[in-house]
């Protein structure tokens, strides 16, 4: 490991220290890291990462999960969409994506390098996600297990959520 690579993982470990049930972009913000570095050292099971080439056997997968949690998390804005997701189709170089959804628009699948399957502490709640990493190591979006009316995790979905991450770590 070089001594940058070295610095950058301390840096990374000590913001998770400080608050490991946070927001990962704050932590990498605050560790000048990314947040695919933060996820790297989250506690052994709380991220299994699939390789990007399976972004179409997910995505089909969880287009069945009914009702998600879509977001889209930039240092300008947390923008937070419920809503299924759409089967969606390739086209013209896109993931489109388009239906009977609030949740539309195109995706540059191709700069997909990663998928994470993240289950984690957030505020004191487990949390359960879906991360698209992009190759700047950064979340391109997040598709997260919702939860009902008493802030659970709705067991259908956690249960799917379980399921996949499952066979895309046997993968």
């Amino acid at each position: 490991m070089s001594r940058d690579s070295e610095e950058r993982a301390e840096r990374a470990r000590a913001a998770l220290a400080e608050k490991p049930d946070g927001v990962v972009e704050a932590m990498a913000a605050q560790a000048n890291v990314t947040p695919a570095e933060i996820l790297a050292i989250l506690p052994a099971g709380a991220a299994v990462l699939a390789p990007g080439e399976r972004f179409l056997t997910i995505w089909q997968d969880m287009a069945g999960w009914g009702d998600v949690l879509l977001i889209v998390h930039t240092d300008d804005i947390v923008l937070e969409v419920e809503g299924a997701l759409p089967e969606g189709s390739e086209g013209h170089g896109w993931f489109n994506i388009h239906g009977d959804s609030p949740i539309g628009g195109h995706i540059r699948k191709d700069r997909c390098v990663s998928i994470a399957f993240v289950d984690r502490g957030f505020h004191g709640r487990r949390s359960c996600s879906v991360w698209f990493m992009n190759t700047d190591g950064r979340a391109m979006f997040k598709v997260f297990v919702r939860r009902d009316e008493e802030r659970a995790l709705l067991a259908d979905q956690l249960q799917r959520f379980e399921a996949l991450r499952a066979k895309m770590a046997e993968a």
